[in-house]
């Protein structure tokens, strides 16, 4: 028996409901459901218990159900939330991590628990407990020593074990020692995932041209002379043979695209950060001559270093001039390889992994080698999968063609919002906020018309499917400190219509009665705003936006598996009203 079944007892013996049992223990209906259906459940010793339990007694008591007492309704709830001595965070916090750095399937670790999947999940969320916790991290880490055998994986183990790699070859001591580590290990992962939207938050693309001076770069116009082909043999060679294809694509007369695709190995070219400098700066020039980039990513790789590569792009993909893409399934990790192609020039390479320095790359500007690289480009793309779509300004026409089809897919969605939602804003109250912005004309209609159509989308949507919406519920001070932006984003306006703070508790306001009168719809208030900038859609495991409201406005969607799993099992910072 579990908590939340428990709970249900309660409220069936009491014939109440649950906005009943709300009203009686000051806890909010939202609170209440997520006992109910199992996603949440409080500490023992929590404020929470305290105000169940004498909301149930106070109603037992207008009913004269005398076998109900305190003391009764404490001893159940004690029988279910204090069975274990597991420090559950640590748990949670260490199963995550290792899940992470492993790079393990959960699909493949539900399967082999015999969970669902979403039960796992919310178990990683610290949502759910399994019902036992010592069966449930043997089996964890069973699946761990039979599915990560590699040279790589069982380094890691040594390391999250703190034990040396010689002392963990034997199966039994392994799983001894990662059933110790994740019960009870301490750690501190670093979230790379925040660490990357926090990124994505602070980043301004007019601070960061002006910091890097790209509007003062002048595209050369002097001859490059590269003989027909050329060889590079050796990291350093090879270094040289990659500025080489760029000062050739630049100093070139095509406008044609960029493509960019590699699996060689990169820790030790990153390890030169003067190399760094001028392959950013050849990146610039590439830009700035406005040819377009076409990236396949290689995501062969952790979580942890697909995040931190797809920061240091985040610059590159601002100005909306790149399409990255990633090839679907496992690649090889042997033999690696490099293709670079644009208009005039290409760099191809090869090296076995491990052996890096043994590589080579070839550069040529041959027209009919050339031809034939782009052929080979056409037939890599074909078998690519975009990565993120980016959506700046300048394609809104195929930005709305993307919410208009999705708008007719079933699924359930999830966002964490910077702003409250617009499809809960009275016409009053936006009149209001476009009037004391001077807001009367084009601009001004475009809004309304907007929010209109988010209206009308909205309604449609909740016929069939859920939606909840994490919002900020800030204090008089708070919003002081940090006033509310319209968030407009999804027409491109990134002028900064503030709220003032009596408009924004009667919006906050018409939105607790919006998920009132509309079954499928839900919020969870936050007493801290997450990100400022940024906003996350998340489509029940379809793909995840990011949408920046200012500096630019730009829309990230992301279809990457992994990426798309770890947004769902991100969780920003929540206080339960």
């Amino acid at each position: 028996m579990d908590f939340a079944l428990i709970l249900n007892q309660y409220i069936e013996q009491l014939d109440c409901s649950a906005k009943n049992l709300a009203a009686a223990s000051g806890l909010s209906s939202a609170v209440i459901s997520r006992y109910r259906s199992g996603e949440r459940q409080p500490e023992l010793n929590s404020t929470q218990v305290e105000k169940l339990v004498t909301g149930i007694t106070s109603l037992a008591r207008e009913k004269d159900i005398t076998a109900i007492t305190r003391e009764t309704v404490l001893s159940s709830f004690a029988l279910v939330l204090d069975s274990t001595q597991y420090d559950y965070p640590t748990l949670v916090a260490n199963l995550n991590t290792a899940i992470s750095v492993l790079g393990i399937n959960t699909t493949e670790l539900s399967r082999a628990l015999n969970f669902d999947a979403s039960f796992l999940s919310r178990i990683r969320s610290g949502q759910r407990r399994p019902a036992d916790t010592a069966a449930f991290i043997k089996g964890v880490c069973e699946f761990i020593v039979r599915r990560c055998t590699k040279e790589k994986d069982l380094s890691i183990i040594a390391d999250l074990t703190e034990t040396d790699i010689s002392e963990i070859t034997i199966n039994t001591v392994r799983l001894q020692k990662l059933s110790q580590w994740l019960s009870s290990g301490i750690t501190e992962p670093q979230d790379y995932l925040g660490d990357f939207l926090k990124a994505l938050d602070d980043f301004d693309l007019d601070e960061y041209i002006r910091s890097i001076h790209f509007d003062e770069l002048k595209v050369p116009t002097m001859p490059f002379q590269l003989p027909t082909t050329k060889r590079y043999y050796g990291i350093e060679e090879m270094k040289q043979g990659e500025l080489d294809f760029f000062k050739s694509t630049v100093l070139s007369k095509s406008t044609e695209p960029v493509f960019m695709c590699s699996d060689m190995p990169m820790e030790d070219m990153a390890e030169d950060l003067e190399f760094g400098k001028k392959w950013m700066f050849a990146i610039a020039m590439t830009l700035k001559k406005g040819l377009h980039l076409n990236i396949i990513h290689n995501l062969d790789r952790p979580l942890k270093e697909m995040m931190l590569g797809l920061q240091s792009w985040i610059p590159i993909y601002m100005t909306g001039q790149v399409s990255p893409y990633y090839l679907k399934g496992v690649q090889n990790n042997v033999y690696c390889h490099f293709n670079y192609v644009s208009g005039t020039a290409a760099l191809t390479g090869e090296c076995i992994n491990g052996f890096h320095n043994d590589g080579k790359y070839y550069l040529t500007n041959n027209k009919d080698e050339v031809a034939y690289y782009k052929k080979k480009t056409a037939g890599l793309l074909s078998k690519a999968t975009p990565l993120i779509g980016i959506y700046r300004k300048n394609n809104e026409t195929a930005f709305n063609a993307f919410l208009n089809t999705d708008a007719m897919t079933s699924g359930d969605r999830h966002n964490i919002l910077s702003s409250l939602p617009l499809y809960t804003i009275s016409d009053k109250i936006l009149s209001d906020i476009l009037k004391r912005h001077f807001l009367f004309d084009i601009d001004g209609e475009r809004i309304l018309a907007a929010v209109k159509k988010q209206k009308e989308c909205t309604e449609i949507l909740l016929q069939e499917n859920t939606l909840l919406d994490e919002i900020p519920e800030l204090s008089k001070e708070e919003f002081k400190k940090h006033p509310m932006i319209v968030s407009l984003s999804s027409i491109f306006y990134d002028n900064e219509l503030a709220y003032t703070y009596d408009e924004y508790l009667e919006h906050l306001d018409l939105t607790r009665k919006y998920a009132e009168s509309h079954e499928n719809y839900n919020i969870q208030l936050d007493k801290e705003i997450a990100f400022r900038n940024i906003q996350i859609t998340m489509h029940n495991n379809k793909w995840v936006m990011l949408s920046k409201n200012k500096a630019p406005v730009i829309h990230f969607v992301i279809h990457h598996p992994k990426m798309i799993e770890a947004f769902n099992n991100f969780s920003a910072p929540i206080i339960e009203l």
